[in-house]
């Protein structure tokens, strides 16, 4: 798979599954139209939504694979490479692509909040597994997308184009909050993993040589997107990761100041800042009290 086939249009995209190009901007893509073929990696240029409805191999995004099973969407911003691992073996694409270009978007509602779909940054083990209920609803905004597709071009088009695609990843959003509440024991078990990442971390001396902890990195050794992990911690704690990590910083930052034999610019740098004076401003914004101030009132 180390060859790259590269979508820049979404004429180029539809050619490859023998689809007709009915929008220069947007396409619904009957991948069942598509010839049989091998697995191979993908860059698209635009934004691409799958819906899988047949095994054809492992879907791999970067380093990782996709949880893709039947019934599953999966969400590419422009700009990423996805491809399908058959193991040499030829298959048959079924299911749907919906894909639209940015271009679509600018100076709409959706142009404006497009980056809130957070889902376009998930990756690994991340992808929305549908209820048959709500693969129906997939499929009813698709055909309404393809409706005004086919439609005689009018002043109505692009309004009504870009609000089914907005309309359609609107539920995607309440369909993820759905497989959060559904996966609870999953997330509860990756929120516990968080814990003892952040307890191990401040317990070394890697905030002296490394600094405080980023999402991206705790992310990144929990196996998950930033973009999954944020919205997981958030849905499950009501706190950002970062406030999350913070919300850490300040309990581990309580506990040693009460160690009298440790001065505040000693902590300070213990905890990874470069200099006290932002540990002390930090430490005031969060408590209401210098560290100082905390250590002989309390």
């Amino acid at each position: 798979m180390s060859y790259i086939r590269r979508f820049e249009t979404i004429s180029d995209y539809n050619i490859f599954n023998n689809n007709e190009t009915l929008h220069p901007l947007v396409s619904v893509v009957d991948l069942s139209k598509a010839s049989p073929r091998q697995g191979s990696r993908m860059y698209f240029g635009f934004y691409t939504i799958f819906l899988k409805e047949v095994k054809c191999g492992d879907l791999t995004y970067g380093r990782h694979t996709y949880d893709y099973q039947e019934g599953t969407l999966v969400f590419l911003a422009p700009g990423q490479v996805a491809g399908v691992n058959s193991n040499g073996e030829t298959y048959q694409p079924k299911g749907y692509a919906l894909v639209f270009h940015s271009d679509l978007i600018y100076g709409t509602s959706l142009g404006k909040h497009i980056q809130g779909y957070t889902f376009f940054g998930y990756q690994s083990n991340e992808a929305l597994h549908l209820s048959e209920r709500e693969r129906e609803i997939v499929l009813d905004c698709f055909s309404k997308i393809e409706y005004e597709l086919k439609h005689a071009i009018d002043k109505h088009s692009k309004q009504l184009i870009v609000s089914n695609i907005e309309l359609f990843l609107n539920y995607c959003f309440r369909f993820y909050d759905r497989q959060f509440i559904t996966r609870d024991n999953v997330h509860k078990g990756i929120l516990e993993r968080f814990e003892n990442l952040l307890h191990e971390y401040f317990n070394t001396d890697k905030p002296q040589t490394t600094g405080l902890p980023s999402v991206a990195w705790c992310a990144s050794e929990l196996n998950l997107s930033p973009g999954y992990f944020g919205d997981l911690v958030k849905k499950e704690t009501g706190k950002t990761a970062q406030e999350y990590i913070q919300s850490k910083l300040i309990d581990v930052a309580k506990e040693r100041i009460f160690d009298q034999n440790k001065s505040v610019r000693q902590i300070a740098y213990e905890l990874g800042f470069k200099y006290p004076q932002h540990f002390t401003r930090f430490f005031k914004q969060h408590i209401g009290q210098s560290p100082n101030e905390y250590r002989l009132l309390n």
